[in-house]
């Protein structure tokens, strides 16, 4: 089998651009032995590239039998760690007892639940590379006051420093996407934790950003807590991360009392 045929189904969209897939393996930081899971690897493109790499001791997870049946040929598997599943649903304890970094061009119809689930295990993933719809790059990457900015570039920005790399274009995939692609890099920054309820931070936030139009007070009435002054007349896109943070103590606050 030399080719798998794309599947609309799966968002898949497959890089062809040497060059490109090249870059993006370059792009993870690495310089000591790290365990790394590729999501969707497709046929192998990254892969190669990434096994190149000394450092680098790579799985990766592929839900495309078609795929899974491609790398087996194409690849040593004493070398590389071949899951069939979904990152989505895997058990991330049975392959990886310690940290690991993720890399992957993600498929564009589960690239923000990708990243809902990074979030999740973000204590074990100190280092994120991954091609996106451009669009939510800038998403993750906006700050306070930009129209882009919401849910996962609070949650998100909250323990990693998100950096928008480069854009891709769609003519270096087979079949091209409708729109353009960017590489994003994530880094661990040093926060453990909100300082409050995690549940309780996630709720404010995610509350805030469904009534985005509304200014605080009435779009977090949901949640039965005084917002302070300072935040009331504020929409959500106006508060950085620390002052949601803020927000949260003060929601924990008001459910504690």
């Amino acid at each position: 089998m030399d080719f798998v045929r794309p599947k609309k189904g799966l968002g898949q969209h497959f890089l062809k651009d040497l060059n490109i897939a090249r870059k993006i393996a370059g792009s993870l930081d690495i310089d000591s032995p790290a365990n790394v899971l590729e999501i969707g690897p497709g046929m192998g493109v990254l892969t190669r590239f990434l096994l190149q790499n000394e450092n680098i001791n790579l799985t990766v997870v592929e839900i495309d039998n078609q795929s899974i049946d491609y790398l087996n040929n194409y690849f040593d598997t004493n070398t590389l760690r071949i899951i069939n599943g979904d990152f989505l649903k895997m058990d991330v304890d049975v392959f990886f007892a310690d940290e690991f970094c993720i890399i992957g061009n993600f498929p564009y119809n589960i690239s923000s639940q990708i990243f809902f689930r990074i979030f999740e295990f973000r204590s074990r993933i100190p280092q994120v590379v991954g091609m996106i719809q451009k669009e939510v790059a800038e998403r993750f990457c906006a700050q306070p006051g930009n129209k882009s900015y919401g849910i996962l570039s609070v949650l998100l920005q909250a323990f990693y420093n998100i950096e928008y790399l480069f854009t891709v274009s769609e003519n270096v995939f087979a079949p091209p996407p409708k729109v353009k692609s960017a590489v994003v890099r994530l880094k661990r920054n040093s926060r453990q934790s909100p300082g409050c309820d995690e549940n309780i931070f996630k709720t404010v936030v995610k509350t805030a950003f469904n009534q985005r139009r509304k200014v605080l007070s009435n779009a977090l009435k949901p949640l039965n807590f005084a917002v302070p002054s300072e935040f009331a007349g504020k929409r959500a896109e106006q508060l950085s991360v620390e002052q949601f943070i803020e927000l949260a103590k003060c929601a924990e606050q008001a459910h504690k009392n």
